[in-house]
């Protein structure tokens, strides 16, 4: 070994300095990819990206060839910079080798490479990828033997090396993947995604038109009165129902209304002959399994019904859209007849107003898990139904009760509580 040239010596470590951050880099890089971008390149045919998921459908193998290269360059250049540093300082150059080869692995050889690699994953493990294939098919003996009694060490403590391990996102682990794309989904689009997702948390009961605010006709009403209703509708469907909303007849549209009402002399039957069969679902159906059923059976509008059998309001196939893509007017004035503006930022909100729609409206946080009124949630919060004009604080929310009528709170002022 002396009779090799210190030249030569001092070459052949600075080639393994640069072979060991080749492969620290590369284990770094090959972790480091993103495994759902990988499969896009995959699809799309990219060379690189296709042979580094071969190599990561088998991460002990690749593990295992990473490992067996940087160990074995690692040891060799030990052995190297002890020979220069004896040949050059003698006995007492082994501890500064040992402490300066060190310093240049740490650096050179482990961190900078890594931080390199998991920076940009890609620019490093997809050229790495047409070298460590190769070595693995030349290596795959030793691979299989570090593997085979490393796996069965695995064993011993419960783990199952071949247990195929997937991606797989949960919901709330999508949402915060979406929540944390800025610049890559536009906002809106962000938006209906999560709308989207939020489907599965909500049922019909939580945006449906309660029984109280629905617009329908009664039958047993007389003929003007019913072509008057029919004339100063701004609706596109109306129920029929017969003396009382939970004996609905049938929906009709106004298109089919408009026939009615050219007819030169009106009837009930007539306007019987128009009408479609009532669409009836529970009130605690799943907003997305509302949807699915909209599309299988053609239909637009659908009465929420109780365990009972009785009408607890409607949803329409628009409502559901809403919950998607949001309002489809923006507008605060033409938006809500429920929800007023005031000058000194507050706003005027009619008690039979949906949580769900003042939160989205103006986007709120107030509580939506209980009641599903601005009057349930005030009642709920007082433990009692209010007798005089009283004031509350829900959170952050700062509510006066303005205006009751019957048991039920018609009107109250509702303000965001400043931070100090």
């Amino acid at each position: 070994m002396n009779e090799v040239p210190l030249g030569f010596l001092f070459g052949a470590l600075f080639v393994l300095i640069l072979l060991s951050a080749f492969f620290s880099s590369s284990e770094t890089g090959m972790m480091a990819l993103n495994r759902y971008r990988l499969r896009h390149l995959v699809n799309s045919k990219h060379r690189a990206a296709t042979l580094a998921s071969r190599l990561l459908e088998r991460p002990d193998r690749l593990i295992g060839v990473i490992l067996i290269g940087n160990n074995f360059v690692n040891i060799l250049a030990s052995s190297i910079a002890t020979v220069i540093a004896i040949r050059v300082l003698g006995e007492a150059g082994i501890v500064i080798a040992t402490v300066l080869l060190t310093l240049v692995i740490l650096i050179f050889a482990e961190v900078t490479p890594k931080t390199l690699a998991a920076l940009h994953p890609e620019r490093i493990a997809f050229p790495a990828a047409y070298l460590l294939r190769p070595l693995l098919i030349l290596l795959f003996p030793v691979v299989w033997l570090i593997n085979g009694i490393t796996n069965n060490l695995l064993r011993l403590f419960g783990v199952n090396p071949n247990e195929n391990q997937q991606d797989h996102l949960s919901t709330e682990e999508f949402r915060t993947l979406v929540h944390e794309t800025p610049g890559i989904i536009p906002r809106k689009r962000k938006g209906m995604v999560l709308g989207i997702l939020d489907l599965e948390n909500v049922s019909v009961d939580d945006i449906m038109v309660p029984r109280q605010e629905i617009i329908g006709i009664d039958i047993d009403d007389d003929i003007e009165t019913i072509i008057s209703q029919l004339q100063d509708c701004q609706h596109t469907r109306l129920p029929i129902y017969k003396d009382d909303i939970n004996n609905i007849i049938g929906v009709l549209h106004m298109r089919n209304a408009a026939r009615f009402l050219a007819t030169g002399t009106p009837s009930k039957a007539d306007l019987l002959q128009e009408i479609a069969e009532p669409y009836f679902i529970l009130e605690n159906t799943p907003l997305h399994t509302q949807l699915f059923n909209f599309q299988k059976e053609k239909l637009r509008i659908a009465f929420v019904v109780d365990e009972y059998g009785d009408v607890e309001g409607l949803i329409t196939l628009e409502d559901i859209l809403e919950e998607i893509v949001g309002e489809f007017t923006t507008d605060m004035s033409d938006d809500s007849e429920g929800i007023k503006v005031q000058p000194d930022g507050s706003f005027l909100i009619d008690g039979s107003a949906n949580i769900r729609d003042i939160n989205r409206l103006l986007k709120w946080d107030l509580p939506s898990n209980g009641p599903k009124t601005l009057n349930g949630l005030i009642t709920e919060y007082l433990e009692t139904i209010p007798e005089t004009k009283v004031c509350l604080k829900v959170g952050t929310y700062l509510i006066e009760i303005l205006q009751i009528k019957d048991n039920v709170i018609k009107q109250a002022k509702v303000s965001l509580k400043k931070k100090r």
